[in-house]
């Protein structure tokens, strides 16, 4: 097991967001967390990746283990330069004014020298050839489609085995997103180990291997993608059915 989340509570001030939840990720799987706006799923991602404040959610019962390890105590940086998690948040979070080259490598500064470097420029670019093509443009002047690949490849340039994903389909072209999702899809086949969070759960589904659904922070269903698909809640509120 790589990351197990065990009775995770989690509060915003005096607002509760999670009611100990419990989840876990296989290496080398994919694991979809799917529910509507508000029942926290970005928050779920906040509290693994150690959010640093004021916007980190308050962690008050629970542990999330990484192979084993609890990370409640570990710093943001060194979940990345030690436990090569990373996290390509809701929004993309891009720097508009570097090129796509200088934000891939900004990703790079927890890594140990310069080994492996143009390789891993090359993967980025292979996943996607349009920043290839735009590499020495401003980040600002990319499609929305073209940023989100961005924030995937910035990602992946750190290093990471461990990839957690916030809506990458949000305000994507259809085309687009199905391109963005045969990527992580490759990746996974490579030996990524994927989180996603997505609200499309027709796709979320076709992707993962499981996953679980959230409901105002408690999970109320999980299992396999297969399973999730024919179960009636999810069929009703999230597959048109």
């Amino acid at each position: 097991m790589l990351l197990e989340v065990k009775d995770l509570q989690v509060k915003y001030g005096n607002i509760t967001a999670l009611h100990g939840i419990s989840f876990h990720v296989n290496e080398g799987e994919i694991v979809t967390l799917i529910g509507a706006n508000g029942a926290g799923k970005t928050t779920t991602l906040h509290s693994i990746c150690r959010l640093p404040p004021p916007e980190a959610p308050k962690v008050t019962g629970g542990d999330i283990l990484l192979r084993g390890q609890s990370l409640l105590k570990v710093e943001p940086h060194d979940l990345v330069r030690k436990y090569h998690l990373a996290l390509v948040p809701e929004g993309r979070h891009i720097f508009g004014n570097l090129t796509v080259r200088e934000n891939l490598k900004l990703a790079t500064y927890a890594r140990r020298g310069e080994s492996g470097l143009e390789e891993d420029y090359q993967r980025v670019f292979e996943l996607f050839p349009r920043l290839e093509e735009r590499s020495r443009q401003r980040s600002e002047s990319l499609s929305g489609g073209e940023q989100q690949m961005l924030a995937v490849g910035r990602a992946l340039m750190s290093g990471c085995t461990f990839l957690m994903l916030d809506e990458p389909s949000m305000g994507l072209a259809p085309l687009l997103m199905y391109d963005m999702f045969r990527a992580l899809k490759k990746l996974n086949e490579e030996g990524m180990t994927i989180l996603l969070i997505e609200q499309n759960a027709h796709v979320a589904l076709q992707l993962a291997d499981r996953g679980y659904l959230l409901d105002t922070g408690n999970i109320v269903v999980s299992g396999t993608a297969a399973e999730l698909m024919e179960t009636p809640e999810i069929h009703k509120a999230y597959l048109g059915g």
